[in-house]
């Protein structure tokens, strides 16, 4: 179901609001360059500025705007159980197709808290749920062992975004969960490698830009053409690295949508935007790539 490149999509914002033409013209954009679905309201999406009014109308309008052309899969995870599943009924009632649940963050949770707050978000709704493990930003992660549970025991817990940064944890995730249990890599310069030992796309920021590039990278590694994907990776991955190093996520994705004229370099505090140096280096990167 999630083979393939799903963007984890910038939320545009013009003069503190969201900037709906700007982010129908980001999701046209998406799908005329052959992505299988887009990820509105997750950590790209600037989810934790978001009220709930606004979180809600961000996945309606993702649905409206995808019209039927590839998947929709809302970011309602939350460390807060209930809270994740308000959002969660009201992303399945808008349309959306399946469910982004990130690791709770800051209150760090045993894996016992988590197998319990998973199979409570689980049971919620009938939506496939894609659970998101990204220690760097949450202080834990999701256990292999709780990942294996949870593909047992809820019918719906069907994938994870390993966003671990281990080619090995995504091996054990492979030999302990069951036959069809879904991994998708959580960072563009991993996706290679990741698809090589079991994955099988990536939910990325980088195809915000270059979906195209994207879509052909996870294409040729999904059909073992890994000396033409490897290319790809090799010419791009000074951009992917830009991405993560710049500055913190969505940041730097969100200067390069600027830069190509496709939204606004408007950030919520207290996200600001790069400084002038840094916007030159990527303005340098993105020129040496025929990006400008």
């Amino acid at each position: 179901m999630f083979a393939g490149v799903h963007t984890a999509l910038a939320t545009p914002f013009r003069n503190g609001e969201l900037d709906d033409a700007a982010f129908k013209r980001l999701i046209d954009f998406q799908f005329d360059n052959g992505v299988q679905g887009v990820v509105p309201a997750g950590t790209t999406g600037e989810s934790p500025t978001l009220t709930h009014e606004e979180h809600d109308r961000i996945v309606e309008l993702a649905v409206a705007y995808t019209a039927g052309r590839g998947l929709v899969i809302a970011g309602t995870g939350s460390n807060a159980t209930a809270e994740a599943i308000q959002m969660t009924r009201a992303a399945e009632k808008a349309g959306a197709n399946a469910s982004l649940q990130v690791c709770p963050y800051y209150n760090k949770p045993s894996q016992a808290g988590l197998l319990a707050h998973f199979k409570a978000i689980a049971d919620s709704t009938s939506l496939p749920i894609i659970l998101y493990s990204v220690p760097g930003r949450c202080g834990i992660e999701i256990g292999v062992d709780t990942v294996a549970t949870l593909a047992v025991t809820c019918r719906n817990i069907v994938a994870i975004k390993e966003a671990g940064g281990s080619a090995e944890r995504v091996s054990q995730l492979v030999t302990a969960t069951p036959e069809g249990f879904q991994i998708l890599s959580g960072d563009d310069s991993l996706t290679l490698p990741f698809i090589s030992v079991g994955a099988c796309g990536v939910i990325s920021v980088a195809s915000n830009l270059i979906p195209g590039v994207m879509n052909e990278l996870v294409a040729k590694a999904n059909e073992g053409k890994f000396g033409e994907a490897l290319a790809i990776h090799e010419q791009h991955y000074e951009l992917f690295n830009a991405f993560l190093k710049l500055d913190s996520n969505p940041v730097p994705i969100k200067a390069a949508l600027a830069l190509r004229g496709l939204m606004e370099n408007e950030l919520r505090l207290p996200l600001v935007p790069l400084d002038p140096g840094r916007m030159e280096q990527l303005r340098h990167l993105l020129t040496d790539l025929n990006l400008l």
